[in-house]
């Protein structure tokens, strides 16, 4: 049984980030334990960059807030799902910031082998996603990971506009994994 960490990185409460996340947890529990880390419940603060985790022991980050929790579940995980909604071609801040905390050695520490992105905004143009694609796809070179595949939404605003075959497609790849 393998161990999935989803990022959640919408701020929006049962959005459709959150529904899309649900049905895909929904189909990996089959196969997997689903940790959801919802992002914006989190007291994370962005990365600075000083690059000070290289010299402290442990590796920890000089700031105190919650990024140890997620690092904590990190460790153990095989598979993280990186699930947001899209604001000007981009993943949410509160995402964002979690991801750039990964520039820590602490990273190494981890037996994450697959990746999987999770998208859904507003508009219906072809090029929504491709921003955060091929950030993702580097990140795939750069660690050497598996696409654990993508789920892709356009055309979703309001708070349940997310379609039954979008879920449907959240749940197959979870129970892909």
């Amino acid at each position: 049984m393998g161990k999935i960490v989803v990022l959640a990185g919408s701020p929006r409460k049962n959005g459709n980030t959150d529904r899309l996340v649900e049905a895909f947890a929904k189909g990996a529990e089959k196969n997997n334990k689903v940790d959801v880390i919802p992002v914006s419940d989190h007291n994370v603060k962005p990365c600075t960059g000083c690059n000070s985790c290289f010299e402290r022991e442990g590796n920890k980050c000089f700031q105190h807030d919650d990024m140890t929790e997620i690092y904590e579940k990190l460790k153990d995980a095989d598979t993280l799902i990186i699930a947001s909604p899209v604001y000007f071609y981009g993943i949410s801040a509160q995402l964002k910031a979690v991801i750039d905390r990964f520039h820590t050695p602490m990273r190494n520490k981890f037996h994450i082998k697959k990746l999987g992105l999770i998208l859904v905004g507003a508009a219906e143009l072809p090029e929504l996603f491709d921003a955060v694609i091929t950030q993702y796809r580097l990140i795939l070179n750069f660690f050497k990971l598996e696409d654990a595949g993508m789920v892709l939404v356009r055309g979703a605003k309001e708070k349940g506009d997310v379609r039954s075959e979008d879920l449907n497609k959240a749940f197959k790849l979870g129970k892909s994994i």
